[in-house]
């Protein structure tokens, strides 16, 4: 093999490992773990003019499912975000089986947000929640068909002071 082939061949190896993502630091593998912080959520505790009307029309399998119990509303924060993703497998939107959500595990599982959770009766397929300050909000439902329960998680942005409607 002649030298020509051989400088090609490491040159464009070279260019590839520049093209190459590197490590964050601290190396590969999976992010820090958000820490639950009471000052991340004081944002969602202040009064605003926004509101969330929300109604549910989850239908699987040729099944319309209905709400059973409350709305729960949830600021969006780091430790949040992280649990919803681990709960959920995403912080946009998901249905997952409440049997899956409650055998998940998540970070920092003891940590107490329950002060700052929101809750409001679904009645009708319809809840509605007031007074909120403009910010992210993750909205969870629990619905069911028969035995069938499945936990719906939905992100919603508050803007403007206006009403958010939300379809679940």
């Amino acid at each position: 093999m002649s030298v020509r082939p051989i400088l090609l061949i490491s040159a464009l190896a070279a260019a590839a490992a520049a093209c190459a993502p590197t490590p964050p630091v601290g190396g590969y593998g999976a992010p820090a773990a958000a820490v639950f912080k009471a000052e991340d959520f004081a944002w969602s505790q202040r009064a605003g003019p926004a509101a969330i009307d929300g109604r549910v029309d989850y239908r699987r399998d040729g099944r319309a499912y209905a709400c059973t119990g409350s709305a729960g509303l949830t600021p969006d924060t780091p430790y949040t975000r992280q649990r919803f993703a681990a709960l959920y497998g995403s912080t946009d939107r998901a249905a997952v089986p409440e049997a899956v959500v409650r055998a998940r595990n998540v970070p920092d599982p003891n940590a107490d947000y329950r002060a700052y959770v929101r809750s409001e009766r679904c009645e009708n397929g319809r809840f509605r929640f007031v007074g909120l300050p403009d910010g992210g909000w993750f909205v969870i439902v629990p619905v069911s068909a028969d035995s069938d329960r499945v936990v719906l998680m939905r992100f919603v942005q508050t803007r403007g002071g206006r009403v958010t409607n939300v379809v679940m």
